[in-house]
């Protein structure tokens, strides 16, 4: 028994030492894995709160980088406007989790801004991407707003070559129609507008209202569309009527500014306007505090 004992020990320690160096791998992975979670938890507070440089410092100490954390890098520096890092880190996301629309989404838009960035040798490829991202983003969630949204601007923009088309922008928007009928009315009414079918265009934008009148954005729409049209008392009718509904919304508040500024009218409301915008909450969602910083340059002194 000795003998069989003693034989049988350096196996036993050996396997005891296995299983403490598993044991260990594995907690410090999910240590890791937690300290990560925790950081991203971190950064992705203040990524929301619009300070990408300090989420970003958090995020470029984890490592390993895991799809969530190399997503969110991504979009950090699509805001601070490096287009071609943030690809980089998108398209290291995409490849770890190839079915979130999300991560898809925003690949989309980094290939679209270095499309509008780049040079006229480099742009169609980007363009291209951009397109694939969007209808792969769309495919996996149709349900997806931003997704459809940034989709339906790339056919309305784009030149048939490059994926574009007015006519793939008319389908898309029958598809959102028959979900979002307000929705789906901005959409054809957009088309209308290119193809220079004004009235038809108004009377979808008033229609969407009908359908939506608590929804602020629909007044917002028209306001901008009559504007456009030199409809200046009209248009700031529903301008009032937007602000009625949602004071604080800081789309209704820039895109009124910005109006203002572009057609050099109501410059002192624009400037209460922009500093009012300047003290809200921003989230990534809203216009950057930079163009509004800039548009309030242009207000005067």
């Amino acid at each position: 028994m000795g003998c069989i004992k003693t034989g049988m020990q350096p196996t036993g320690i050996l396997r005891i030492r296995k299983a403490a160096a598993v044991a260990f791998t594995v907690f410090a992975a999910v240590s890791s894995a937690r300290a990560a979670s925790v950081v991203w938890v971190r950064a992705h507070d203040l990524y929301q709160r619009t300070e990408y440089n300090e989420s970003l410092a958090q995020l470029l100490a984890v490592d390993p980088k895991d799809a969530a954390t190399l997503q969110l890098m991504g979009q950090d520096y699509f805001m601070l406007g490096e287009y071609k890092k943030s690809t980089e880190f998108l398209d290291k996301a995409a490849a770890l989790t190839p079915d979130d629309p999300q991560c898809l989404l925003w690949l989309g838009r980094a290939y679209g801004r270095r499309a509008e960035t780049s040079n006229p040798f480099s742009a169609p490829g980007f363009a291209t991407k951009a397109r694939q991202m969007f209808e792969k983003a769309v495919a996996l969630e149709p349900s997806n707003r931003e997704a459809v949204g940034d989709l339906f601007d790339f056919y309305l923009d784009a030149p048939g070559f490059l994926g574009g088309g007015q006519n793939k922008a008319e389908a898309l928007a029958s598809r959102v129609s028959q979900i979002d009928p307000a929705e789906g009315l901005y959409y054809q009414a957009q088309i209308d507008d290119r193809r220079n079918q004004y009235d038809s265009a108004e009377k979808k934008l008033r229609r969407a209202i009908e359908i939506a009148p608590t929804q602020s954005g629909r007044y917002l729409e028209l306001a901008k569309f009559l504007a456009k049209r030199g409809r200046i008392p009209e248009s700031e009718a529903m301008f009032e009527e937007a602000a009625r509904l949602s004071p604080n919304n800081p789309h209704q508040i820039f895109d009124r500014a910005s109006l203002y500024v572009k057609e050099r009218r109501n410059l002192a409301q624009a400037r209460e306007l922009l500093e009012r915008y300047l003290r809200l909450p921003l989230t990534p969602n809203d216009p950057p505090r930079d163009r509004a910083e800039a548009l309030l340059k242009k207000t005067g002194p």
